[in-house]
């Protein structure tokens, strides 16, 4: 398995889509409680040139240095990545920084497949579902990829790359020269202003939202080892990437949008507001555990089961999960308590999650 098979471009995916299932989805390996945020709500729309000078990110905390992506027991990254966002009724608005002593990048064309270069990338799934979500990344030439994905690769989803961002503005700063590894950099900054009207054809959550709500989002950057050669800068063969995160997944794949991190939305222009957590985390937690455990029982006998023992899930104060299942599908459901809304949340064999 290599680190990035999630995301192959579209012949290849489908291609290879029989293969990569043959094997059940792999858990993630003590994973990290998904790291949180406050957006504070724009007094004025930021200028998108990349340079955040703009007064009023001022308002807007920087967030957590970015970490590895299978958790903070791993080596941390070598330079500094780190990101702020603030919003509007019109547009989210996404700002990073990340340092890098040779910025470099080679792709020169929309919708290629950008993390081939080194990348910032966003991954953002409004309603919090697993279920069509957005990806956009961007390399230092400002080259944009845009997709849809219809679910998580590890469920049979597929990307779609004919779908476009409506009105999104990305802008690019480099605090040095760009392809030139002559001399030291400092880095490059990006500056995203992704409107909402982009993402109501995704979510039936509030768009724009509203004072409190929660938006599921995760943020990564890709680099790559390099030597300089003849005045160029070339990949070490045979080395694959690093991929340093905002908040960790315990496993290499982005594509496991129920540990993403979570962004607060706040109507104050600035803080302190406090970060609430999704307080039916620990149901939804237990819901993918029997999510792993039912893809893992059914690659040893054939099918899936409806008997909970037999999956063997850890003890957990959240309780045991009801199932129903077939050979070839599943649902998998658990009651909140009333402090965590009350809900019963339901997760089926291709991840989706939702309230009934």
């Amino acid at each position: 398995m290599t680190p990035r098979f999630y995301q192959l471009g579209v012949a290849a995916l489908v291609f290879a889509l029989p293969l990569l299932m043959a094997a059940p989805p792999t858990a993630p390996v003590n994973p990290p409680v998904p790291r949180g945020y406050v957006a504070f709500k724009a007094t004025t729309p930021p200028t998108i040139d990349g340079k955040l000078d703009d007064a009023v990110w001022a308002a807007a905390p920087w967030s957590e240095d970015f970490a590895d992506i299978e958790g903070f027991d791993k080596p941390a990254p070598k330079y500094r990545t780190r990101m702020k966002m603030l919003w509007d009724d019109r547009a989210l608005y996404i700002a990073a920084e990340l340092v890098e002593p040779n910025v470099w990048a080679t792709i020169t064309e929309h919708d290629a497949v950008i993390f081939h270069d080194p990348d910032f990338e966003v991954f953002l799934d409004p309603d919090g579902d697993n279920h069509m979500y957005a990806e956009l990344e961007l390399n230092a030439r400002n080259m944009t990829w845009d997709l849809l994905l219809t679910k998580p690769y590890k469920d049979g989803g597929t990307a779609v790359n004919a779908w476009e961002i409506r009105g999104l503005k990305t802008a690019v700063a480099v605090d040095g020269t760009l392809n030139d590894p002559r001399d030291t950099d400092r880095g490059w900054t990006v500056e995203i202003a992704w409107p909402w009207a982009g993402l109501k054809e995704l979510t039936a959550a509030a768009v724009p939202p509203a004072d409190g709500d929660h938006y599921r989002i995760n943020f990564s950057r890709v680099e790559w080892d390099v030597d300089v050669k003849a005045g160029k800068v070339v990949k070490v063969p045979n080395r694959p990437e690093h991929n340093w995160v905002w908040s960790p997944q315990g496993v290499i794949d982005m594509h496991r949008p129920e540990r993403w991190g979570e962004v607060q939305f706040s109507t104050k222009a600035a803080g302190p507001v406090a970060f609430r957590p999704d307080p039916a985390r620990a149901v939804k937690d237990r819901l993918h555990d029997a999510y792993y455990a039912q893809h893992a029982y059914r690659a040893r006998t054939g099918g899936y089961t409806a008997a909970a023992d037999l999956l063997k899930l850890r003890p957990d104060p959240s309780g045991v999960p009801t199932l129903e299942a077939t050979p070839r599908a599943f649902t998998a459901s658990l009651k909140a308590p009333a402090a965590a809304g009350g809900k019963t949340w339901v997760l089926d064999q291709d991840a989706r999650l939702r309230a009934e």
